[in-house]
């Protein structure tokens, strides 16, 4: 398996791999969009072949020059349940976070996640150390509530 920055060439392989996997999907343009603005903190897994099998799409919030500390946010991660149980979504998270903190010199990474998704609350609260900030309601398209989460970085 081989954990590397994402490319442009990458982004049908990543919405293919969103497509398979979350009910929450994304056009080209957005992943574009990111690919783009933060190049560096947005990551793809591929196999022996060179096929997408999970990616994070991440972006930071908050400008330094005017004053508000820039943070992290995990838009989406999400590996392909023939490569589950391998690490694979954890890695891709200390990847991107170790880029937030060395480039952008984030604070903290945030993200939200169902909270019907135990497997990933497992790998955030458990694996990652990441706290619940707080319940948004009805945060998802079909209704469900997800919990706000968040990382602090050390300084």
């Amino acid at each position: 398996m081989n954990l590397r920055p994402m490319q442009v060439h990458d982004l049908t392989g990543m919405q293919a791999c969103n497509l398979q996997n979350l009910p929450e999907n994304y056009s080209l343009k957005y992943y574009l969009i990111h690919a783009m603005t933060w190049p560096s903190i947005s990551y793809v897994a591929e196999d022996h072949k060179g096929r997408i099998v999970g990616y994070i799409l991440a972006k930071i919030d908050g400008d330094a020059s005017e004053g508000v500390q820039p943070h992290g946010h995990v838009i989406s991660i999400s590996v392909l349940r023939s490569h589950r149980r391998l690490g694979l979504a954890r890695k891709l998270m200390v990847q991107s976070q170790e880029a937030m903190t060395s480039i952008y010199h984030a604070s903290y990474v945030s993200l939200h996640v169902r909270k019907s998704n135990r497997a990933a609350l497992g790998l955030y609260r458990d694996a990652l150390g990441f706290t619940v900030q707080e319940i948004e309601q009805k945060y998802y398209a079909d209704g469900e509530d997800a919990y706000s989460m968040r990382l602090p970085f050390r300084s």
